[in-house]
């Protein structure tokens, strides 16, 4: 198993990714990107090193709001879940050393539904704020995360839907997403908070 692994590492440092290398923005040292179900705005997606890309992902980065240009960044060393959707159409961007579960879908813009005589996949695709996750964040299973800040070394737990800023050190829960805990520097323990990440 273990020749059959290096054979496999080999062929992807041989092929596959000079093409990664030649099609993306940037691919950077020992990154992988395995399987996507599809990558779009190829030019438009930048790769750190040492990141990983787990099967089925789906990284998209097109300015269909008609922002003058769009990003995906990945920071060194970060980890993405098998089945990712990741949608940008002005930024999205992931820091350093983040690790994502499988399933978990990142945007930055949503369908327009203000016009109730119009289908919704007739309007306009409409603009949120740049996504960005801070470095050393952990981001949970089946989690959704559109248009808003994740700050450094936070938790976002399984199923949560994330809409509003989350600051550093924060643990944040549920549909949508609060803080529950922060890491209090003074007693070097995660704390409870109330929903405005205040000590309780």
């Amino acid at each position: 198993m273990g020749i059959l692994k290096k054979i496999k590492d080999q062929f992807y440092r041989l092929f596959i990714a000079p093409y990664y290398r030649c099609s993306l923005g940037s691919f950077g040292k020992d990154s992988f990107i395995f399987k996507p179900t599809a990558i779009d705005g190829k030019r438009n997606i930048f790769i750190g090193n040492g990141v990983i890309i787990a099967d089925y992902g789906w990284l998209a980065a097109v300015p269909h709001t008609g922002k003058e240009k769009s990003n995906i960044k990945v920071g060194d060393g970060t980890y993405i879940g098998r089945f990712c959707h990741i949608y940008a159409t002005s930024l999205i961007n992931i820091g350093r050393k983040v690790i994502m579960a499988d399933k978990v879908y990142i945007s930055d813009n949503l369908h327009g539904y203000e016009d109730i005589n119009k289908p919704v996949i007739d309007q306009p695709i409409m603009q949120t704020m740049d996504v960005s996750i801070g470095e050393g964040s952990w981001i949970g299973e089946n989690v959704c995360i559109i248009g808003a800040v994740i700050g450094r070394h936070c938790i976002i737990g399984a199923n949560a839907v994330v809409t509003k800023n989350i600051p550093d050190h924060s643990i944040a829960i549920g549909v949508p997403a609060k803080i529950t805990k922060r890491f209090n520097f003074e007693t070097k323990h995660w704390q409870k908070t109330n929903a405005e990440g205040e000590f309780i």
